[in-house]
């Protein structure tokens, strides 16, 4: 029986860490390294595996996950099932929903690392890469877009948060639930997520926006988000509870030059639009000027509002894409064109 064709490409990360002496680990496996570790992962796929940089999930930018896109589109283009990217844990939650709001095929895009170095007792690495190869390798898992996939569990890119710091099980997506599980080597789904409309990818030689991402604390007097707001392109607040803040924040969006998103800093649920109504509250803020989030965690509201912003996109646009995407429940939204 044929096998489906996977392309596989590591990034670096803790699945590739090893000892060098000092009493730490840092990366230094290859691709090909990793796959041959993996018992029976050859009769799972027909791999092809490429090393595209070898660094911590720390350390990855904006460049790093271009050229993970321009390498996943060319490998579908000339016949690919699906695309697995392996990386470092810290960031995938951030990552996975860039290459998510950018992936224009139906071809799986599968994310995956590993929460224990090869070297630790019990570590996960060669299950998850096996689970992901399976997630891409199946033609379930088509037009969903980004999935990431550890610990035999299937997350929608725009859902999952990394919930802990070390714990096999560190990634969940709250509010809605996985999107299904890899059993017996094959994927189960039982929560599918409709996809919004891919944005286009920014020209290379524009440079990406900074926004900032302030939360906001106890006691907090607002220097730092009228610094945010002053110095970078776009301001990313993660306010308490629904989206509130203290008073004292309030009149500081009010002078924001900048779009100012108004995320929860709480991890799970949706920003209010309309229940409380006292000063730095979140019907105080949006009249004030911001924009609700929804069910957008801040860090995933900052990858959005960067990419929009890199695409020149008006005020009434940046609304509308928030509106739809922080919705919860994916369909159909407006379009982006650069420039």
């Amino acid at each position: 029986m044929s096998r489906p064709p996977v392309a596989l490409a590591s990034l670096g990360g803790t699945i590739t860490m090893t000892g060098n002496g000092d009493g730490g680990v840092r990366p230094s496996l290859t691709a090909a390294d990793l796959v041959s570790a993996v018992p029976g992962l050859a009769d799972a796929a027909d791999l092809t595996v490429t090393t595209l940089a070898t660094s911590p999930g720390a350390s990855l930018g904006a460049a790093d996950l271009r050229r993970c896109l321009t390498w996943a589109c060319d490998s579908v283009r000339t016949g690919a099932a699906g695309a697995v990217i392996v990386q470092g844990t810290d960031t995938i939650e951030e990552t996975a929903y860039f290459l998510d709001l950018h992936w224009d095929r139906d071809e799986p895009l599968v994310v995956t690392g590993a929460m224990r170095n090869p070297a630790a007792p019990g570590a996960d690495g060669p299950a998850n890469l096996y689970a992901a190869v399976a997630t891409a390798a199946d033609p379930a898992s088509r037009g969903l877009g980004a999935l990431v996939v550890l610990n035999d569990t299937v997350h929608a890119a725009h859902r999952v948060r990394k919930t802990h710091t070390s714990a096999l099980q560190a990634f969940a997506s709250p509010g809605f639930g996985a999107l299904g599980h890899v059993a017996e080597c094959r994927v189960r789904y039982g929560n599918p997520v409709a996809r919004h409309r891919p944005l286009p990818l920014p020209p290379e030689d524009r440079p990406r926006p900074r926004v900032a991402m302030v939360e906001t604390c106890f006691d907090d007097d607002g220097g730092l988000l009228a610094y945010a707001a002053a110095e970078y392109d776009g301001v990313v607040l993660a306010g308490f509870g629904v989206g509130h803040v203290p008073a004292a924040l309030a009149e500081t969006v009010s002078a924001a030059r900048v779009p100012v998103v108004l995320a929860s800093r709480t991890g799970a649920g949706s920003t209010a639009s309309r229940t409380y109504g006292f000063p730095g509250s979140e019907r105080d803020l949006i009249a004030r000027g911001a924009i609700p989030a929804g069910f957008l965690d801040a860090r995933k509201s900052r990858i959005l509002l960067g990419s929009l912003l890199a695409l020149g996109v008006p005020e009434e646009r940046l609304r509308a894409e928030f509106a739809a995407r922080g919705a919860g429940a994916p369909g159909p939204t407006v379009g982006c064109e650069s420039g």
